[in-house]
């Protein structure tokens, strides 16, 4: 059934999502029952996966860094209990790709972190690129297996860090310093200097910042894996095509080449609604 809401109401409400507000927040900040909320969000966020999914295809992208981002849905991991459907609780892990010229997200996938997750993908990944690319990860060992598999020809490195013991006291929870880098060529022959891990690290931060349920140390976290995935969906829709990044001083999406201007978030919206129609 369409949501009844306004218009206007409808771009309120993904608005606040966006910007890290909580379902509970909006439905207090703009006037709409919780129920709406997730209504709209899982509506909105299944059409902007069907458009991303669509628009992210013979990218130009030419070096890639990944990594993923841990959450949970309903509880941890240490709290599943035997007989508990143990795919839709517990433990989530959301791989992510960012071009670092351009700063777009060609996808993102949120599964368990095992060889599986790990390889769909980067099978989906490989698939929407129109170039041979440079790769960066982290020192995960199921990275290596899956590019191998996915990518004829890709220059492939990781970049390990090193940190210092985790300070004990009142300082704990700032993160610790790194205290050495090591760099290793897995595959081809990547350049040293642009094997990073920085701008996805940072992307990392901007979902935690973005999505409520990302932010630790709080209750505001996905009590269903449906609504954990609109949420992903709606965040990387809104990062791509409307949020304008301070450095590039537009889009990604833009910096790509796939959309001439700013979207607005009606916009978005409008496109998000239009890729759930039957075709």
């Amino acid at each position: 059934m369409a949501n009844v809401l306004p218009r206007e109401k409808q771009i309120a409400v993904l608005s606040s999502l966006v910007e890290g507000v909580s379902v509970r927040g909006t439905e207090r900040l703009v006037g709409v029952s919780r129920e709406t909320v997730l209504s709209l969000l899982t509506r909105v966020g299944a059409g902007c996966a069907t458009h991303l999914d669509r628009t992210m295809r013979d990218l130009p992208c030419t070096r890639l860094e990944i990594d993923e981002l841990w959450a949970f849905v309903q509880k941890k991991q240490r709290h599943v209990r035997a007989g508990e459907d143990a795919s839709r609780v517990g433990d989530t892990w959301t791989y992510v790709a960012i071009d670092a010229e351009t700063k777009l997200v060609p996808c993102f996938l949120t599964g368990k972190r095992n060889a599986e997750t790990t390889n769909t993908f980067i099978s989906d990944l490989a698939a929407r690129l129109r170039y041979r690319v440079q790769i960066s990860t982290d020192g995960l060992r199921m990275y290596a297996d899956a590019i191998g598999a996915a990518f004829e020809g890709v220059d492939y490195a990781t970049i390990v860090k090193e940190y210092e013991a985790e300070a004990a006291g009142p300082g704990r929870y700032s993160p610790p310093k790194v205290t050495a880098t090591l760099k290793t060529p897995v595959f081809g022959a990547p350049v040293e200097e642009l094997v990073s891990t920085s701008f996805v690290e940072r992307q990392n931060l901007t979902m935690r910042m973005q999505m409520r349920r990302f932010t630790r140390l709080t209750n505001g976290h996905s009590k269903k894996l449906e609504n954990h995935g609109a949420a992903i969906a709606l965040h990387f829709a809104h990062y791509n095509f409307v949020r304008a990044h301070s450095t590039l001083r537009c889009t990604p999406a833009m910096a790509a080449g796939l959309s001439s201007t700013v979207w607005s978030m009606g916009e978005l919206l409008d496109a998000a609604l239009a890729a759930t129609e039957p075709r």
